[in-house]
């Protein structure tokens, strides 16, 4: 099995990559979230847990020259959420997706507005890698994130969504209101992890890079 990377593109943007195909998740818009410079990135598949501007801008996504020949190395699985507490009410609803190529499941969990229910927290249960908000306000706030996390048990959570002194909406927290409440934290040099890691538990905070 090839080498799965994981790239933070800022905000809730994800690159995937697997066998040079690569899947862009959650573009932002430019000038959608404070100090983010304009996101110019290529893929093959572009997905998007909603359509809010810091989440669907796919027109900021190039598709790359033979992007429709390519099989995709993931199995995707999405699951129907919400953006609040309300059903959807407030914000509309989220869509979390599960790509699996037959080795690692990662999910990633879009703008969750609330506790998944029991059928869909069996569907994330003990994924490899869950990318996660941790800002709260317009998502699940830290301390209901962290119990969902310590429910379903990832190896590997990385934390997305929250605001630093250059980046993110005044009104999310910062980065530290959710790390306070881990014990496993791993800093990375760089916005991009590498699986296989060596499967030990670990909150991976990943550095933005423009």
């Amino acid at each position: 099995m090839g080498e799965v990377k994981i790239t933070w593109l800022g905000h809730s943007c994800i690159r995937l990559e697997k066998d040079d195909y690569v899947i862009v998740l959650d573009p932002y818009a430019d000038g959608s979230v404070p100090g983010y410079p304009p996101l110019r990135t290529e893929a093959d598949k572009v997905l998007c847990s909603h359509f809010h501007g810091d989440h669907g801008a796919v027109d900021l996504v190039t598709i790359r020259e033979g992007a429709e020949a390519k099989a995709c190395p993931f199995v995707i699985t999405e699951i129907e959420s919400f953006h609040d507490e309300e059903g959807g009410a407030l914000r509309g609803t989220n869509v979390i997706r599960i790509f699996d190529d037959g080795e690692y499941r990662i999910a990633h969990m879009g703008d969750i507005g609330c506790m998944p229910t029991e059928e869909q927290k069996d569907m994330l249960r003990g994924v490899d890698v869950m990318l996660i908000p941790v800002g709260g306000f317009f998502t699940m706030e830290p301390d209901r994130i962290k119990a969902l996390v310590d429910e379903l048990k990832p190896v590997v959570t990385v934390p997305m969504h929250y605001r630093t002194e250059t980046f993110g909406y005044p009104k999310i927290g910062t980065l530290d209101a959710y790390t306070k409440l881990c014990d496993d934290i791993v800093v990375y040099g760089g916005n991009t992890l590498v699986l296989p890691e060596d499967g030990a538990p670990q909150t991976a905070v990943l550095r933005f890079e423009s």
